[in-house]
């Protein structure tokens, strides 16, 4: 079952022509990961202290149509592939008519907070999302 996150579009998150600035939808996106992560019992500090890291490979974005200024929208987040050390989120953000405003595919590897290294996901965690897929 997919994860859905409410965001509202701030001023700051617009340029000059007064919608969201390329680079904003990646924070959207990320905000949506942890607050995925977060409603699952996982906070990211007690991951890191345990041990656990995620970071962004590699990501595919595709810019749909403009989000402006004061827009209610939605980040839809499914985990898409769950692999050893990495998973693939699918992700867009969306306005209540269902319409689509960017979307993303984002290949994300689990490290060892010390070494830097990939590392398998731990199995409890693993199993927490695959119920997002």
């Amino acid at each position: 079952m997919a994860f859905h996150w409410p965001v509202r579009v701030y001023y700051s998150d617009t340029d000059a022509g007064g919608v969201v600035y390329h680079a904003n939808y990646l924070n959207f996106f990320e905000h949506a990961r942890s607050e995925m992560l977060r409603e699952r019992g996982f906070e990211q500090d007690e991951l890191a202290q345990a041990g656990v890291l995620f970071v962004v490979r590699n990501m595919n974005i595709d810019y749909v149509r403009p989000a402006r200024f004061n827009q209610a929208l939605t980040v839809v987040t499914q985990v898409t592939k769950l692999a050893g050390a990495s998973m693939v989120f699918s992700q867009s953000l969306d306005d209540a008519e269902g319409r689509c405003y960017c979307r993303a595919q984002v290949t994300v590897v689990c490290i060892d907070s010390e070494a830097f290294k990939p590392r398998p996901i731990p199995s409890h965690i693993k199993q927490e999302l695959a119920r997002v897929s």
